[in-house]
């Protein structure tokens, strides 16, 4: 279980969507907290600025001035951050405001600015302008009473700290439980994936494991699981009805063979001087030779049928093909010779190991030759090759310089019955290539049909199986 296939599970998809949900709460809660202390700070400071305006006025025009001076040490330092006395045109009179704020408009209402702190910090602050009697009398001077929003932005980086803080653990354990929820139904879904694989190589009795949480992926496995038991008794009633009729067929074939050759006995004693006897023999052997095919066609079903149930896995061990190759070569060498065929095997260098069947793969062997031979016109060459890849994969081919095969034909070649329209005037069943495919299979193998394209070779066709590495598990078997 890697992790790059933990983190593409759904579960984790899933919990990075709902971290994803949970941190944008978070937010939207924060930016509605900070809405709310904003407004109820700003509610808070025009009301301060107007209480402080409202006592001010009430002081005498000298009394104000000396309010104003000590205003760092008394208690309008709390509420007020910046107050001071202007004339009309503007000009400072006494307060920690050397210039008439820019921007700053007279007026009943609360302005924002930006102003510059004594510090030559620069903060935002909410203004009130109010006018006073001055000095003498009939003269009037402008109060101007500030208040920062230290305050807000105070408690606004209280707030995103605490949500900070508040997030980080949330976000670390729902990754967690997203992690360990993913690992969880990643073994799951791994077990059936196994299963699967078993099904898929024949092991029709392999179900899904299905655990006792009766959740979705255990009502999948069940379902599964009927289906499966379903298709299982559906394919052995089509294995026993394809068994029966073979069987069936076996036996009244064989005693219509029997009959014939005791007939064909009895016409070998006849009187030569009967003139139906060369006529009559010809007919028996024609009967003979279908009857010959039928069997061989029977024969082909049933073992195709033994070979997909993989009850021949018993005899898999580990093995060199080169010795294989070597002696069919020889026994089907006298047959090329006959035909006018160079029959030939490249060496190669140390075994060839795979694990597999010896007996199957002759028959693999064979069937391969056979086709090759037959397909081949005088003059040509047939030749066995076999090796190991760079990942320790054992292959052997069959290469001729016959008709060749068309490649919108090379599938359908591997199924049953199925003649080539190349290969209609040849006498055969269809059946070798089935036989073929059925133990490639067996062996979890790979068959490749490929042309033939060496150098000087005008057509031909290259058979090349292909089989998966021994593991420490087939040496252990």
């Amino acid at each position: 279980m890697s992790r790059s296939d933990l983190f593409r599970t759904a579960a984790f998809r899933l919990t990075l969507g709902l971290v994803g949900i949970i941190v944008l709460g978070m937010l939207l809660e924060l930016g509605l907290l900070y809405g709310q202390i904003s407004t109820y700070e700003k509610l808070r400071t025009d009301d301060l600025l107007r209480r402080s305006a409202s006592v001010l006025m009430q002081e005498a025009p000298g009394d104000l001035e000396i309010r104003l001076k000590e205003r760092s040490t008394s208690e309008l330092r709390v509420f007020l951050n910046a107050a001071a006395l202007f004339d009309k045109n503007r000009h400072p009179i006494v307060g920690d405001m050397k210039a008439w704020p820019v921007g700053l408009k007279f007026g009943p209402t609360m302005q924002k600015l930006s102003f510059v702190l004594p510090d030559h910090s620069v903060t935002v602050m909410r203004f009130l302008v109010v006018e006073v009697p001055g000095m003498q009398p009939g003269r009037t001077r402008l109060l101007v009473l500030g208040r920062s929003r230290h305050m807000i932005n105070e408690l606004w980086q209280v707030a995103q700290r605490s949500a900070l803080f508040a997030m980080v653990p949330v976000v670390l354990f729902a990754l967690l439980a997203g992690m360990v929820l993913s690992r969880r139904a990643l073994g799951r879904i791994t077990k059936m994936h196994s299963s699967i694989e078993q099904i898929m190589k024949g092991q029709m009795r392999e179900r899904l494991p299905v655990g006792r949480g009766h959740d979705e992926l255990d009502r999948l496995a069940g379902s599964v699981n009927r289906m499966l038991d379903r298709l299982e008794q559906l394919m052995g009633e089509m294995r026993d009805v394809g068994n029966d009729i073979a069987h069936d067929l076996r036996t009244p074939l064989a005693r219509v063979q029997a009959r014939l050759d005791r007939v064909n006995a009895v016409a070998q004693s006849l009187d030569p001087s009967i003139e139906d006897k060369e006529r009559f023999e010809r007919a028996m052997g024609l009967c003979q030779r279908d009857l010959e095919q039928c069997f061989s066609i029977i024969t082909a079903l049933l073992r195709i049928g033994e070979i997909e149930t993989g009850q021949r896995r018993v005899g898999f061990q580990q093995m060199d093909i080169m010795p294989l190759m070597m002696d069919m070569a020889d026994l089907y060498e006298p047959i090329a010779e006959m035909q006018g065929l160079s029959l030939s095997v490249v060496p190669h260098e140390g075994p060839v190991p795979l694990w597999g069947d010896a007996d199957l793969l002759n028959e693999v062997l064979a069937n391969l030759l056979d086709n090759a031979l037959k397909f081949t016109a005088a003059g040509g060459s047939v030749t066995l090759r076999a090796g190991c890849n760079e990942l320790a994969e054992a292959w052997f081919e069959v290469r001729d310089t016959g008709v060749g095969i068309a490649i919108e034909e090379r599938n359908a070649v591997m199924g049953r019955f199925y003649r080539a329209d190349k290969s209609r005037h040849i006498p055969g069943s269809g059946l070798g290539l089935s036989l073929v495919a059925a133990i490639v299979r067996l062996h979890e193998a790979r068959l490749v049909i490929e042309e033939n394209n060496e150098v000087g070779v005008m057509s031909g066709t290259v058979f090349r199986l292909i089989f998966p590495a021994i593991t420490a598990e087939d040496k252990a078997a």
